[in-house]
């Protein structure tokens, strides 16, 4: 039998503690996992391969790109970086039609990479809800035609298949314990969809941006509870837990909705989340110091905190949104301004993306954070001051030509969160059925729900302001939500 001094056993029970410690942090930081999203609609981008080594020597892991683009494919052979491919929604139709048209896609697009680019996950179209081109009812077919495909090559064990919902699919997501989806959406969607991802052993991709909901209510949401700071709390009435920050308050509302559905076993990946560096005036928030806290607190958020209030052991692996700025995105700045780095491949702000980083980590705030509220001025080119002029609209350009007006109206219905639903088929203002008329609807509900604000009705010259009620058939644009 050995012995030990006093000190000797205290120094043996500390060192015990340590390596136990260790331990658990260690296992924290294998379950939870932090990636990045590779979208490329920009300028003088490094190329696939630069991108494999600045992810590497980031220590980035996880990898989601907007497609299967041959080259980036190439690039990430052999690198180790689990990699998730995404069928665009333009696609969905196709694939759901056809059993073969699916097949030869996970052929071409990912059985010719897979094992050597490391592809774990198939993204079946992205944000298809608010797609304008009625892709809803192609979504549980195409998912499962490219499931029946990946079986066929013997690669369903490895590959999952999910498809990215926003936030805008959920009917109520405040308080997080009365989170549910859209009603229209759950039997013809969302039922089958989970349904899908339990008898796969799938999960639910989420993109969830706590940014465009502090933005849109800086009046009554705390700047530090969207950035992960130190902060007393929000108490979720209907369930009596203290949620800390957005994030996990808007991940919460996801879980509820699950569970009203009786899908308490289906995990969830954040597939996008960010923060912009940069905005219009009117874009409360936009700033180069929120965007670093939101993203490197989120990072120690993810890597070292566990689950959320409602899932505590649900450790998450949440995608950042995005690797690079993209220059050549429609919309306000902040669209622009998402990244992580600029194309030069420089830092646009410094945080740390791996557990070992966070040991320097520290959230550097000024004493004024952010952006303030501010007024919004006369601007004589295109936008005009509620306040000076009463009512206004945002209508398209129809001399803009028909593929500016697409991308637009794509861009308004998909990532910028217009009400598209009154112009899809059977819906009050599907007719006229005109590219004009479907893109002056987008673009008004985008307007008015940014407040009418400076920049907001331009589209890349694709729309303008006008100050008399435009009417298209027996529509009428609204003025306000």
């Amino acid at each position: 039998m050995l012995c030990f001094s006093k000190n000797q056993s205290m120094d043996r029970h500390l060192l015990t503690l340590s390596l136990l410690l260790l331990s658990v942090l260690s296992s924290h930081a294998d379950a939870a996992s932090v990636g990045v999203n590779y979208g490329r609609i920009a300028d003088n981008l490094p190329s696939a391969y630069r991108v494999m080594q600045l992810l590497k020597s980031q220590g980035l892991e996880r990898v989601k790109v907007f497609d299967s683009d041959p080259a980036v494919l190439r690039a990430l052979a052999g690198s180790n970086i689990k990699v998730t491919v995404d069928v665009p929604n333009e696609l969905l139709s196709s694939v759901a039609k056809s059993q073969s048209f699916a097949t030869n896609w996970v052929q071409r697009n990912v059985v010719a990479y897979h094992p050597n680019t490391q592809i774990e996950a198939i993204a079946v179209g992205n944000e298809v809800f608010v797609d304008t081109h009625n892709t809803t009812k192609f979504l549980i077919p195409a998912m499962k035609n490219i499931h029946t495909a990946l079986i066929h090559f013997d690669i369903h064990s490895a590959i999952k298949v999910s498809s990215p919902i926003a936030l805008s699919a959920l009917q109520n997501s405040y308080p997080a314990s009365a989170g549910s989806f859209r009603p229209e959406l759950v039997e013809t969607v969302f039922k089958p969809m989970l349904e899908f991802l339990r008898q796969t052993g799938s999960y639910l991709m989420v993109n969830a941006y706590p940014y465009f909901a502090y933005e849109s209510n800086a009046d009554v949401i705390s700047l530090d509870y969207a950035l992960f700071r130190q902060n007393p709390g929000v108490v979720d009435a209907g369930n009596g837990l203290r949620y800390l920050s957005l994030f996990d308050a808007q991940i919460d509302a996801v879980f509820a909705a699950m569970s009203a559905l009786k899908y308490d076993d289906i995990n969830m990946v954040v597939s996008e989340t960010g923060w912009p560096s940069k905005g219009d005036e009117n874009e409360v928030g936009a700033s180069l110091e929120n965007a670093a806290a939101y993203n490197g607190n989120l990072v120690r958020r993810i890597l070292t905190g566990g689950g959320t209030p409602l899932r505590p052991k649900a450790d998450l692996t949440v995608y950042l949104f995005a690797l690079f700025n993209e220059d050549r995105k429609n919309g306000p700045t902040s669209e622009r301004n998402y990244g992580l780095f600029f194309p030069n491949e420089r830092k646009v702000y410094d945080i740390p993306f791996t557990f070992e980083g966070l040991k320097n980590y520290h959230d550097h705030r000024s004493p004024v954070a952010g952006n303030q509220h501010m007024t919004a001025p006369v601007n004589g080119g295109g936008d005009v001051s509620k306040s000076l002029t009463g009512n206004t609209w945002c209508v398209a350009n129809g001399e803009a030509g028909k593929e500016k007006l697409q991308r637009a109206l794509d861009y308004a219905c998909g990532e910028g969160g217009a009400d598209c639903h009154q112009i899809q088929p059977g819906s009050a203002c599907y007719d006229p059925n005109t590219l004009e008329a479907h893109a002056s609807y987008a673009f008004n509900s985008y307007y008015q729900k940014k407040a009418r604000g400076v920049g907001t009705c331009y589209f890349g010259g694709a729309a303008y302001v006008v100050s008399q009620p435009p009417k298209y058939g027996k529509c009428e644009l609204p003025t306000g939500y």
